[in-house]
């Protein structure tokens, strides 16, 4: 049914005159004309009885009409909802204890006003579809891993460096060490379970133990982050790397260490992706949020593999 048709039904049976109705829709009277008589073929039924006083509705219009106005408040609540600006803004932030779940926590304080959608997507390829597709507005990501350049309809701007520490448990024997070098890392086990083959953390990871000789084991399940502070508070020889800004919460009886390492400090460099055409009006609110909130990154004396998106 022609949306339009209905739409100068209604302005027609509000008015009473189709040139009434035309003046309202900016069209001409024959246009109105045209759109009724299309309708009440459609329809099968006729809507209006010409009169000397204007047009008025028969039995079948009165009876469209309330029909008629409830089509047009669905079509307009279906536009408004994939309206630019009136959606929420949606976000991809990967796993809800990282550091970009924290960065859109603070940007929610700052502009509550905006409606967010927060989603977590596993692997890159699958935000860069869903961006490209408008599925989701932006993505967290370290961009990218090599031999994959992004497209070129995708943009990404580095937000954050966040500082790895070691974490262990209180028998380890780096535990009493109020920081510790990657090269006094050597020989020490690190337990990473999560690292997934393929994926940008493997990459980083991979270059991380290519350059400092660092030994590296992803065996076994993952069973999440709990059952990996467990293993690791319960493990004198194993030890794991976390994000400075990982929230992490555990027994008060595992007294696991969070460690700064130095020497370079490793750092993962969190991007944010979108796409160069999205109209959004809340991204770009983002998007100066993220620039104020990590600005004044000190990088002097940090790590990061060659591959990963320059500032």
């Amino acid at each position: 049914m022609d949306l339009e048709a209905v739409r100068t039904f209604v302005a027609a049976a509000d008015s009473g005159q189709f040139r009434e109705a035309a003046a309202e829709l900016a069209v001409t009277q024959q246009a109105v004309s045209k759109r009724i008589a299309a309708l009440e073929r459609t329809l099968g039924v006729r809507l209006f009885t010409r009169t000397a006083r204007g047009a008025e509705l028969t039995i079948d219009g009165q009876a469209f009409l309330p029909h008629a106005r409830e089509l047009l408040r669905v079509a307009e609540r279906a536009e408004t909802s994939v309206r630019t600006g009136r959606r929420p803004l949606r976000v991809d932030i990967i796993a809800s204890r990282g550091a970009a779940s924290g960065l859109m926590r603070g940007f929610h304080r700052a502009h509550p006003e905006i409606e967010l959608d927060v989603v977590m997507l596993f692997s890159i390829e699958t935000a860069v579809d869903a961006i490209r597709s408008g599925e989701i507005d932006a993505s967290f990501r370290a961009v990218t891993a090599p031999g994959r350049p992004l497209p070129e309809d995708i943009a990404a701007a580095r937000v954050l460096d966040e500082e790895l520490e070691l974490l262990t448990g209180p028998h380890h024997a780096l535990a009493g060490t109020r920081s510790v070098t990657l090269a006094e890392l050597v020989g020490h086990r690190i337990w990473m379970p999560g690292i997934v083959p393929g994926t940008e953390w493997a990459a980083y990871y991979d270059d991380l133990v290519a350059e400092f000789g660092l030994t590296i084991e992803a065996t076994g399940p993952n069973f999440g982050s709990d059952a990996l502070l467990d293993t690791v508070a319960d493990t004198p020889a194993l030890a794991t790397f976390m994000g400075g800004r990982t929230r992490l919460v555990w027994p008060a009886g595992h007294g696991l260490r969070r460690i700064p390492v130095t020497g370079p400090t490793p750092v993962y460099p969190h991007s944010l992706l979108w796409h160069r055409d999205n109209p959004h009006p809340a991204l770009d609110t983002l998007r100066s949020y993220l620039a104020t909130a990590t600005a004044g990154q000190d990088t002097a004396g940090t790590w990061t593999p060659s591959w990963t998106n320059a500032r």
